[in-house]
């Protein structure tokens, strides 16, 4: 269980790297990405940064692969709006809880039926 500093700290970095990745990052190769958590170790010095893209597979690989070549850059920004005496090196994955969501929400979807699940929820 995580502590009220580790994650107080993982939702600020949450709100700062969503912010740097949005209006920082300027690599081609970077999709829609949102980030949708940060976990952090219990000494603060790694925070695993979880992401969903918008799009194909491919294009959240490539939207990976750039997070993780834009890293440095990244950590260093942090460092700059972060008040802590050690920046936490920074380690991308794609969030699979929302991956899972989608497909659950999906075979909801695709159960509905005049007979069955009329009062599911459209597009949420």
């Amino acid at each position: 269980m995580q502590g009220k500093r580790t994650e107080r700290l993982g939702g600020r970095i949450q709100q700062e790297i969503s912010e740097i990745i949005l209006l920082k990052v300027k690599d081609p190769r970077l999709g829609f990405v949102t980030v949708t958590g940060v976990k952090m170790s219990s000494d603060l010095r790694y925070a695993t940064v979880y992401v969903t893209v918008l799009g194909a597979d491919e294009d959240a690989d490539e939207s990976l692969t750039c997070l993780e070549s834009a890293s440095k850059f990244i950590r260093h920004e942090l460092g700059g709006r972060l008040h802590v005496k050690h920046v936490p090196e920074l380690r991308f994955h794609i969030d699979e809880a929302a991956l899972r969501g989608r497909r659950v929400d999906s075979i909801l979807r695709d159960m509905k039926g005049p007979e069955n699940g009329d009062d599911l929820p459209e597009d949420s």
